[in-house]
């Protein structure tokens, strides 16, 4: 599973993210080995979020042409059907189709993925980019909290599975970001029960 999150997370931004992933990954498996897996799958999910950069990787990826040429001929035309958010902004609800010319913007866009999520991030500041950064720091805190105050709890491994809630684009994934952290702070609240009283929980946050 690492083998191949690790390599991807270098490319989604740089080898540090990916050595900040594979840091904390191991310092889980070290404290409660039973929800290495799922946070190593979760917080992969959440720290490859996919925005314009990421976007730009992947329509410029060598497999995708390969596809195209192999299901449709050779030097097939093709076109890559977008929503910019500069246009959402401008009242546009529709997609438009880009052709061969825009992988100029999507080679510019890759070299400088480095800005994501810094002050010179020109599309960082809107909502949805803050709280995607947000939800990464938001899981990572709260599996700390909660391998420390009950390891090996089965609402850890909830907990731990949570992200899988969040799907879907700019409104809809807004949506299922609220449904995520309120079944988070459920659970948080449950286990920080046992830290205080030492109560034992028998029912699951999601039922």
């Amino acid at each position: 599973m690492l083998d191949i999150r690790i390599p991807d997370l270098a490319e989604y931004q740089n080898e540090g993210y990916a050595a900040e992933y594979a840091r904390f990954v191991e310092q889980v498996r070290r404290q409660s080995p039973d929800i290495a897996e799922p946070v190593a799958r979760n917080l992969y999910k959440l720290m490859a979020y996919k925005d314009e950069y990421e976007v730009a990787r992947l329509s410029l990826d060598p497999r995708l042409r390969a596809e195209i040429d192999e299901q449709f001929g050779t030097g097939s035309r093709m076109a890559y059907r977008l929503h910019p958010p500069i246009l959402r902004a401008l009242g546009m609800r529709r997609k438009i189709a880009l052709g061969p010319w825009s992988r100029t913007i999507f080679w510019l866009l890759r070299r400088f993925r480095g800005v994501r999520g810094t002050w010179l991030d020109p599309f960082g500041y809107t909502r949805l980019r803050r709280t995607e950064r947000a939800l990464i720091t938001g899981y990572r805190d709260a599996i700390g909290r909660a391998v420390e105050i009950a390891p090996g709890h089965p609402l850890v491994r909830e907990l731990a599975e949570l992200p899988d809630l969040v799907r879907g684009y700019e409104e809809i994934k807004l949506a299922s970001v609220a449904r995520y952290r309120g079944k988070q702070a459920e659970i948080l609240a449950a286990l920080e029960s046992i830290a205080t009283d030492g109560t034992p929980i028998l029912t699951s946050a999601r039922d």
